[in-house]
């Protein structure tokens, strides 16, 4: 009995250190952001260090992207031409090819590969700097961390995302037309019904998606880096939060912004 006792209070207890660690994550990275957008409204800015961060973030970013997009898009369009093309109806996977892109692959595709890439990045710098107390260094120089720090790699990250996704669209919907074409779909049917399916409205919302994916996860990769403890370990654990808290909330984000745009 004594024993059934002591594992329920050590359950409870570890549910309640999850709970309580859930809620201190989230109201940090809140204040983070708040924080951010206050520097950047003041106009405190380093466009050096932004310009840097842009050429990172989105640059050296976007051979993955172009290829994920590319490989998704064309995994979709072969499924669509061998379903539809011996029903006839193969010019409609022109259609769906594209509102899947626009709408969906690649604004999250991006928003994967900034998590992978970048939230790690941006986890592992800030960490290291918070063990080896870089970061007391400039709070002692009257350097505020976040304006030093997290502005630059917020405001390039928001910045350069949508440029990201535009070119993504373009390859996606590339390839989509390569693959279809090579399943028997007609070329002007594909782009007939590219044409009659998709608007600018699908566009224009995957751009503005891209913009909350890449705001969560520069942010939640400050957040991480900024609560670094513990040395070497201390920025391994902090690198690999970043990567798994910056995916899953742009999941949750995607469902919650395609629910309000499209549901």
């Amino acid at each position: 009995m004594n024993n059934k006792k002591q594992e329920k209070k050590q359950s409870n207890q570890a549910s309640n250190n999850l709970i309580t660690r859930f809620f201190e994550i989230f109201g940090n990275t809140f204040v983070i952001l708040a924080q951010t957008f206050s520097f950047i409204f003041k106009g405190k800015i380093n466009l050096r260090d932004t310009l840097n961060q842009m050429y990172f973030i989105g640059v050296q970013s976007l051979p993955m992207v172009l290829l994920t997009v590319a490989f998704s898009s064309g995994v979709i369009a072969l499924y669509l031409g061998n379903i539809m093309v011996p029903w006839g109806l193969g010019s409609y996977s022109g259609g769906v090819v594209v509102l899947c892109v626009c709408r969906e692959l690649s604004p999250v595709l991006v928003g994967v590969v900034l998590s992978a890439r970048v939230a790690s990045s941006i986890g592992a710098e800030i960490g290291t700097m918070k063990v080896s107390e870089q970061i007391d260094a400039l709070q002692t120089l009257s350097v505020h961390p976040v304006e030093y720090l997290v502005v630059p790699k917020v405001l390039g990250g928001i910045l350069i995302a949508p440029f990201l996704c535009i070119l993504g669209d373009l390859v996606g919907v590339l390839s989509g037309y390569l693959v279809a074409c090579s399943c028997g779909v007609a070329h002007g049917g594909f782009w007939a019904t590219c044409q009659s399916f998709a608007h600018a409205r699908d566009i224009n919302m995957g751009l503005i998606k891209t913009l909350w994916f890449a705001c969560a996860v520069t942010v939640i990769g400050s957040q991480q880096g900024l609560r670094t403890r513990g040395g070497a370990v201390g920025v391994g654990q902090a690198t690999t939060n970043a990567v798994v808290i910056a995916t899953v909330t742009t999941y949750v984000i995607n469902f919650m912004l395609t629910y309000i745009m499209f549901g």
